[in-house]
């Protein structure tokens, strides 16, 4: 059991004071958070790019690599890559690179992407959504696959028997599928046999588990061995010292995040009764100390079947200090408590 961290790298508007960290702030405490979460023993840490004023991660693979010489053990990985409007030649060259500074870490976490302002940017149209990602995809994993490759698609250029390198450390370089629990991605990453990430951050968990089932359907039968793919879920969520207090620090940033998104995208308001639904023991929410976090995780591990779980900290922009003591709280007791227990449950089910 995989336990880890993830960030958006975000610039939001302190809620007590109003001010706003620059980018180049922001970008310099995540790689300390980075460097942290590998000193406390955790396994993963993935960084999501965004292309807006309020994320300052534009380019993961850059962010990462900034740890990745400061760091020994932790995996790397993008969470997520938006792939549909990035050229496969140049993410798969950024973490080869990042590969090979981390002497074998990098992953690439590919996903559409719930936000929309890179399309625009690099000239993509909203209507090719689906199909971008489907093609790009495809070259991907040519590239990944083979030095020499040679493609042809409706979106890109196509390339004729060319080499593309660096080669990564890695064999193939690991190439994980976001899913924000659409049942067609969840497929398609079965499909593939490539790992799959589930975005968990509503409802219930375990609401999750008939798409992890279909996932494992969909590898199985297209012939991949499915005891070897592992499943991640990624959710937010935070850790103090004491449960209140952990929802008392949260509470805040998470709510300017959330109405301000709601406000792009039509959601109903998110208040405190909203929030604390969310972090009872059947909610999305891991919010709270140690042993309340740890609990959730394993139920998730029992009742989804997941192999990696991450943890979105901040969400909106929370003291520095909050955020390190969150993740050493997270790789010095949550993950010990985890990984005991799943290695009881596995021992026994395996009697």
């Amino acid at each position: 059991m995989e336990i880890g961290v993830s960030t958006f790298v975000e610039t939001t508007p302190d809620t007590e004071t109003g001010k706003v960290k620059s980018h180049a702030e922001r970008i310099r405490e995540v790689v300390e958070e980075i460097v942290l979460a590998d000193q406390v023993g955790l396994d993963v840490f993935g960084v999501g790019e965004h292309h807006r004023e309020d994320f300052a991660a534009s380019s993961p693979a850059v962010v990462l690599a900034g740890a990745a010489a400061q760091t020994k053990r932790i995996r790397l990985t993008s969470a997520v890559t938006v792939l549909s409007s990035a050229d496969p030649v140049r993410v798969f060259q950024e973490f080869a690179t990042l590969d090979a500074i981390s002497n074998g870490r990098a992953e690439i976490m590919a996903g559409r992407g719930s936000f929309i302002e890179s399309f625009p940017l690099f000239g993509y149209e909203l209507t090719d959504y689906d199909e971008l990602f489907n093609e790009k995809l495809e070259l991907l994993l040519k590239i990944r696959d083979s030095e020499k490759v040679s493609w042809s698609g409706g979106h890109r250029p196509a390339i004729n028997n060319l080499g593309v390198y660096p080669r990564p450390v890695q064999d193939p370089l690991p190439v994980w599928i976001g899913s924000g629990g659409n049942s067609e991605s969840v497929v398609r990453a079965g499909l593939l046999g490539l790992p799959l990430v589930l975005a968990i951050i509503g409802g219930r968990p375990t609401q999750f588990e008939p798409l992890v089932r279909l996932y494992k359907r969909a590898a199985a039968q297209a012939g991949h061995d499915v005891s070897k793919l592992p499943v991640a879920s990624h959710s937010h969520g935070f850790i103090a010292e004491d449960t209140e207090v952990a929802a008392n620090k949260f509470f805040p940033s998470t709510q300017q995040v959330m109405n301000k998104l709601g406000r792009e995208r039509g959601w109903g308001h998110y208040d405190r009764t909203s929030f604390d639904a969310a972090r009872s023991f059947e909610g999305a929410l891991y919010v709270g100390d140690s042993k309340t976090v740890a609990e959730k995780i394993i139920h998730t591990r029992k009742h989804v079947g997941i192999t990696r779980f991450m943890l979105h900290v901040p969400v909106g922009s929370m003291p520095h200090d909050d955020v390190m003591k969150a993740i050493e709280l997270l790789g010095k007791e949550v993950a010990p408590m985890v990984r005991e227990e799943i290695s009881k449950w596995e021992g026994k089910k395996n009697k």
